[in-house]
């Protein structure tokens, strides 16, 4: 309760062990209206049946011993945060935003994630067996009405070649002879925290002079989670290079497998002769490529290529809303605008010519793209969309064993539903089963 007595949060439903709280159903309603979405009272209802069903499989991947791994967690934290930086155009402008380092907007994230991550879990768990034959495919995309046949946009699959500009030994020096002449400040009797505050780049934690809150090693670059965890409360740790800068980092605390560190960062610049040095090396993978038979563009990724997300994967790009390599136009010009304007230019199997990239953290690079494959906008119809219509085959037989699994399971569990939610028309008697 607030001090005007105003409610500041209630319990709306209870299944089993866990509770749905009426700022979870706040959040969904909240998602959808910035989608553009317009949330009556309909829909409100099937948001709440969602979560309902969340927290029986909860329940019921307790019941099975099933959890998530902490990898597992860690990539998906990873992968989202990822998905949030290139929607802000950098890691910086992402924590001016929020106001938070990645390290604390990952913290805040993990419970909900790792929740997340076990329902589908448990789901996938139960829906394993789940076949779908060409024949149900096609009984499928028969029962669809012709009129709402979906409308296939546009789609892009694209390969890229990244070169960072290489950092001169200068630049690398001079960062290095300023983090020495910060650490002899700290052991003369400066503040680690103010000068935190003041000199490093890290712009999240640097709001909190330099704190990053506790952290599991899983949850920290490997280089800078083996010094923090090796040193002793209060010490300051000589130079650390990670894939963000150079680091000094001073231990504040250890809680078990948790320690919680400050650290300043300072990150070498990139000269404009630097920036063009990597263009020039583009050109030359461009031109090996374009004038001789000794390797392919997607060979060159593997061997060339400094963008990890990628590289390995013959220089494909992932769509991180799907999950796959195919993206829609619409999705692309919002997920990297830059890119979609320089497919504009390209026909199917061009490489574009050297441009520049504003990489994930705010740095800027070069990288050569090549347009894998486009499709044409249609009707969507079982030659060309049979893997589409498949999956969506298949994901309307998993909802209904999830629904009669459901109807099967309601009464091993306690289920409270409140009030408000009683007239809900929903699929499954969440209401019936309801305790008095």
């Amino acid at each position: 309760m607030a001090q005007n007595q105003e409610v500041l949060d209630r319990i709306v439903a209870v299944v089993g062990d866990h509770i749905i709280l009426a700022s979870e159903v706040e959040d969904q309603i909240l998602k959808w209206e910035q989608a553009g979405e317009k949330v009556d009272r309909s829909l409100e209802c099937e948001m709440v049946e969602q979560l309902l069903l969340s927290k029986m499989l909860l329940n019921q991947a307790e019941k099975d011993s099933l959890f998530v791994g902490e990898e597992q967690l860690e990539f998906e934290l990873e992968r989202r945060m990822r998905f949030f930086i290139s929607q802000f155009g950098s890691q910086e402008k992402m924590e001016k935003f929020y106001g938070k380092s990645v390290l604390e907007l990952k913290s805040e994230l993990r419970d909900l994630v790792e929740e997340q991550l076990t329902v589908q879990q448990m789901q996938q768990s139960l829906t394993s067996e789940t076949k779908v034959t060409p024949a149900d495919v096609k009984a499928f995309f028969k029962s669809i009405p012709k009129d709402s046949l979906p409308y296939i946009d546009s789609e892009v699959q694209v390969a890229q070649i990244v070169k960072k500009p290489p950092i001169s030994d200068e630049e690398k020096q001079r960062v290095k002879d300023k983090l020495k002449e910060i650490k002899s400040r700290v052991n003369n009797g400066e503040d680690f925290g103010t000068l935190a505050f003041l000199y490093s780049e890290d712009p999240g934690s640097a709001r909190e002079n330099g704190e990053l809150g506790f952290m599991t090693r899983t949850m920290l670059v490997p280089e800078f989670a083996r010094v923090l965890f090796s040193m002793k409360l209060g010490e300051v740790s000589d130079i650390v290079e990670t894939q963000y800068g150079y680091h000094l980092i001073q231990l504040i605390e250890k809680r078990g497998q948790e320690a919680n560190g400050r650290h300043i960062l300072l990150k070498p610049r990139v000269k404009p002769e630097d920036l063009y040095d990597a263009k020039l090396y583009l050109d030359s993978i461009l031109n090996i490529i374009n004038t001789t038979d000794s390797i392919d563009f997607e060979e060159a990724a593997g061997l060339y290529s400094e963008d990890e997300d990628t590289k390995n994967n013959g220089g494909i790009l992932m769509n991180p809303m799907t999950g796959t390599s195919r993206f829609e136009m619409d999705e692309l010009s919002n997920i990297d605008p830059s890119l979609f304007f320089l497919i504009g230019t390209l026909k199917e199997g061009d490489i574009s010519k050297p441009e520049v990239w504003n990489m994930q953290d705010g740095s800027k690079s070069y990288r050569i793209v090549k347009l894998m494959s486009i499709t044409e906008p249609h009707i969507a119809n079982l030659q060309q969309d049979y893997n589409r219509l498949q999956t969506l085959a298949k994901a309307k037989k998993q909802a209904d064993f999830m629904e009669q699994w459901v109807g099967e399971n309601l009464g091993k569990y306690y289920i409270k539903v409140d009030e408000d939610y009683h007239t809900c028309k929903f699929k499954n008697e969440w209401v019936n089963k309801s305790a008095n």
